[in-house]
This record gives C-alpha cells, structure tokens and sequence, in this order.
C-alpha cells in the first residue's frame, strides 16, 4: 500500500489497526505536512493584497518552500514504512543468525533516518510560520498558529522516533552524534514555535 496515496478514511483505520506500519513516524511526517498546506493556505489568501505588497516578493517564496517542504513531508510518510519493514525483518532473525548484528544496525540506521528527516521538515515548516505570522492577512493569522503548532507537534513525533532507533544502536558514537543533533534542533525549535504560536495568541486576546 502507498499511504500517501490513500484516502483517509482508508489511512485512519489503518494506523489505529495491528498492523506495525504506517506509525508514529509516519503520522508525524503527516501532521507536519498538514502544518504545510495551513502555512500555503494562509500565504495564498495574503498574496495580491495590496496592503501586503511590499512582503509580495518573501510571501512568494514562502509559498513556493512550503510546497516543496509539503511534498517531502507527504513522501515520508511511505519513507518511514518502507525503512521500518527491513527492520522489523531483521528483528526476526535467529539470534544466532551469521551478520545478525550487522544486519540490525543497518537497518536501524535506516529506521533512524526517515524521522530525522521529517524532523528537519518539521523545524524548517516551523521557521516559514515564523516568516509569515507579521506578513499575512489578520483573517489567516489562526492558520499560521495552527499550522505552526502542528509541525511542533510532529517535530517531537520525529524526535522520539529517531531516539528509539538510536537507543538500541551498538554504535554508540553514531549514535550520540545523531542524539546530539536531535537536541540541538528540538532546543532550537520549539521556542520559535511557541512564539510564533504566542503572538498570535496574544493578537487575538
């Protein structure tokens, strides 16, 4: 199945179901996606306007960003499944089995990688909110805050699914390095996200 293809009436059922794919990575890259198309809604009800005409140059390459960083997003989702099945075979392997480890830790590179990228996109569909809250029409402010909160919300979805993978690695130093990383964009992110998502708030009080 192409999760990214499927209806969500179809997508819903399936991550509440048994089976181990898609999940949490997998929901993650969708909340931020979502996050996405909120940022190119607003940016396009405010481009064209007169009153922002001096922002048109910066709301046109919002929007051209956002598109892209939507199609990426929308991507992972299948990204994620597809680099958990080898995981989950690997998981299944005797214990006694010739390259075992070297197989898992392979595989757990890769399960590691796919929500560290939507990590990434979940910080960078953070940082174009940011852009566009003093740069839209009043009438999409709400937007702006609920798209950026969804990409804060997918950016700790992310997060967590690169540490489970990162825990069980036997090469720490990668490992750590990859950790590392991790906290050096959800100490970065998030406050830029709760600002975004306060400013807003505080227009509306």
């Amino acid at each position: 199945m192409i999760f990214a293809e499927t209806d969500i009436n179809a997508f819903c059922p399936a991550l509440a179901s048994k089976q181990a794919v898609p999940g949490a990575g997998g929901a993650s890259a969708l909340a931020a996606a979502l996050g996405a198309a909120l940022c190119s809604m607003a940016g396009s009800l405010t481009v064209g306007k007169p009153k922002f005409a001096e922002y048109e140059t910066e709301l046109n390459e919002i929007l051209g960003e956002a598109d892209v960083l939507r199609e990426k997003l929308v991507a992972l989702i299948d990204g994620d499944a597809q680099a958990f099945e080898p995981l989950s075979r690997a998981y299944s392997l005797p214990k006694d089995a010739p390259g075992r480890d070297a197989e898992l830790e392979r595989c757990l590179r890769l399960a590691a990688d796919a929500p560290m990228q939507g990590l990434h996109c979940a910080c960078d569909g953070i940082e174009l909110h940011q852009r566009l809250s003093d740069k839209c029409s009043a009438l999409v402010i709400s937007d702006v805050a609920t798209g950026a909160v969804m990409c804060w919300s997918a950016m700790y979805g992310a997060a967590v699914n690169v540490r489970i993978n990162t825990r069980l690695m036997k090469d720490r130093e990668y490992a750590a390095q990859l950790d590392k990383e991790v906290d050096s964009l959800m100490q970065k992110y998030w406050k830029i996200a709760e600002a975004t998502y306060e400013k807003v708030w505080s227009a509306l009080s």
